[in-house]
């Protein structure tokens, strides 16, 4: 490796490019397309390998204390809090397995671990992403129907919570494998210092699991999301006219009763699960328009570019233990229990009774 150590020292010339860089043993995994670029300056390698740190530390921490505080909670046992743990969980576990060795990597300005562990690199990423998109699907539509059905929908039970993240685990499981079996590939991106799905080969196999990919696991919860949230608005905004109409007929200047409390809680649950489905379509998408511009167009994706699409992608396993723990009353008041000093209040919260969330207390009682 003379070009990567002339890299090194500062002494090569105006023509090296990104693939000089690359170790011998992954040459064959990286596209030509990268030949003409030049390699990209260290500080954009300094900046993302110190950011990815950041972003891994924070998330497994936070991530940790959601998982610790909800299963030890007894009030927190709920059918659709286990979809918020095995968020969590699947959050957790990406940047356990993929911030490290790309800390690394972005150290030594190439990937350094060859060609097996980039392949599972980037299957972790997919399998963990992929568990992520359905599991924040699945709490819309189960907010959906405690908010918008109410009574007349059926409440899941813990039962019907594991077997719908277990089916969630094996679908994400059979998409990550796909390219194992010959069904595109995995292979270094064009900053080197992480691998992804391969989304610059032409043929048609490559090509075609990028777009199905994308329909699957990307654009279908997207529009099954945007459909329970529409009808959840839709539902609030009818009840809060309800209650103002009733408190004109009254001749009062509002309506404070345990169901409006209740209809309370429930529209701050829901924002929060907007928000935090939000923040991640945000991480998310930056990954989506490089693969589409690989698979689609001939633009000239440059390896700087391609930074954009992993530091975003990770930060979403960030989004949710913070998202919680500022919003979610039942959580703060466990968390400030457990854990005072991550807590976000400074006086312990009361404790909120199931009772007071519709869903909650719903689901409780066919559990």
């Amino acid at each position: 490796m003379a070009a990567f150590a002339a890299y090194q020292s500062g002494s090569f010339g105006g023509n090296l490019t990104v693939l000089d860089l690359v170790h011998p043993e992954m040459r064959h995994m990286v596209s030509d397309h990268w030949s003409q670029f030049p390699p990209m300056n260290p500080l954009w390698h300094s900046i993302l390998g110190f950011t990815i740190f950041c972003i891994a530390i924070i998330s497994m921490i936070g991530n940790y204390v959601v998982i610790s505080v909800f299963t030890s909670t007894k009030s927190l046992r709920s059918p659709s809090n286990l979809l918020v743990v095995n968020l969590a969980f699947s959050d957790f576990l990406m940047m356990f397995t993929m911030g490290p060795p790309m800390v690394m990597s972005c150290y030594h300005e190439t990937w350094i671990y060859g060609p097996l562990a980039c392949e599972l690199y980037a299957a972790a990423g997919s399998l963990f992403g992929c568990v992520s998109i359905w599991t924040m699907t699945l709490i819309a539509f189960d907010r959906y129907n405690v908010i918008v059905k109410g009574l007349s929908g059926k409440p899941m039970t813990k039962s019907d919570a594991m077997v719908r993240i277990a089916t969630i685990w094996l679908l994400a499981l059979i998409w990550t494998g796909a390219p194992f079996f010959g069904w595109c590939r995995y292979v270094p991106e064009g900053n080197m210092t992480a691998c992804g799905t391969d989304y610059l080969s032409q043929d048609w196999g490559s090509r075609s699991y990028i777009l199905v990919y994308a329909v699957f696991v990307y654009f279908t919860p997207l529009l099954m999301i945007i459909y329970s949230y529409f009808f959840i608005l839709q539902a609030v905004a009818a009840h809060e006219k309800n209650m103002r109409d009733q408190a004109k007929k009254m001749n009062v200047a509002s309506l404070r009763s345990s169901e409006n409390v209740n209809q309370s809680a429930e529209c701050k649950l829901a924002k929060v699960a907007l928000m935090t489905i939000s923040l991640w379509f945000m991480a998310w998408t930056p990954y989506l328009i490089i693969n589409f511009t690989g698979v689609l167009t001939s633009t000239k994706i440059t390896p700087l570019a391609t930074i954009w699409g992993s530091l975003f992608a990770k930060a979403n396993a960030v989004y949710n233990p913070i998202v919680y723990g500022i919003s979610h009353p039942k959580y703060r008041a466990a968390l400030q229990k457990k854990y005072p000093s991550l807590a976000c209040a400074n006086e312990p919260e009361p404790e909120v009774s199931d009772a007071q969330s519709v869903a909650t207390a719903s689901t409780d009682e066919k559990a």
